[in-house]
């Protein structure tokens, strides 16, 4: 009795070791979980979110870039458009006045309309400006087809005018009156 007394003791004395060294290493796992895996979870979970914060802003300033190369190798073709529209669209201040005069004169015979007045305002020149402005009051006598045709008519001339008012009125003998104000851009 006293072999198998000893056996079983022995038993549970390794039982006992085996479990303890079990519960040991449960212990030692849960420490190594929260005091290792855990916090360098954390990290690892930052870092890969800053990683790809900078990633996103490396693609947006990449697309930035590549957007300021398109505009660079745009900026010559820009110039020459400048200048051809510089010299094609906006006369020379010398010939401002000839000019206006004979657009508005020639886009009212166009239109079937008269003009009964017309007044030029020079207006100085802001600082930086590449062109001048050559302010136009015009007065204009016709049936209201042609006072549209006229209007559309300087809206699409050639030459660089910008219409700021208009104003509609009844005019005599059954015909209407146009009156507009508008800006001719010429070059200094």
């Amino acid at each position: 009795m006293r072999g198998k007394r000893v056996r079983k003791s022995r038993r549970q004395i390794v039982n006992r070791i085996i479990e303890v060294t079990g519960i040991g290493l449960v212990a030692l796992d849960l420490v190594v979980f929260f005091l290792v895996y855990r916090p360098l979870g954390a990290r690892l979970e930052a870092t890969a979110r800053r990683h790809e914060e900078l990633r996103k802003a490396i693609r947006n300033q990449q697309m930035r870039v590549d957007l300021l190369k398109q505009y660079e190798a745009a900026m010559p073709a820009a110039g020459e458009a400048l200048e051809n529209f510089m010299g094609t669209r906006a006369p020379s201040r010398r010939e401002a006045y000839s000019t206006a005069a004979h657009l508005l004169h020639k886009v009212a015979e166009t239109a079937g309309v008269k003009v009964s007045t017309l007044a030029y305002h020079a207006i100085d020149k802001e600082l930086n400006d590449p062109l001048e402005r050559l302010s136009l009051e015009i007065n204009v006598q016709g049936p209201y087809a042609g006072l549209l045709k006229f209007s559309h008519g300087l809206e699409t001339a050639n030459e660089f005018i910008l219409i700021r008012d208009c104003t509609i009125a009844p005019g005599d003998n059954g015909a209407l009156s146009l009156r507009l104000g508008a800006d001719l851009y010429v070059t200094p």
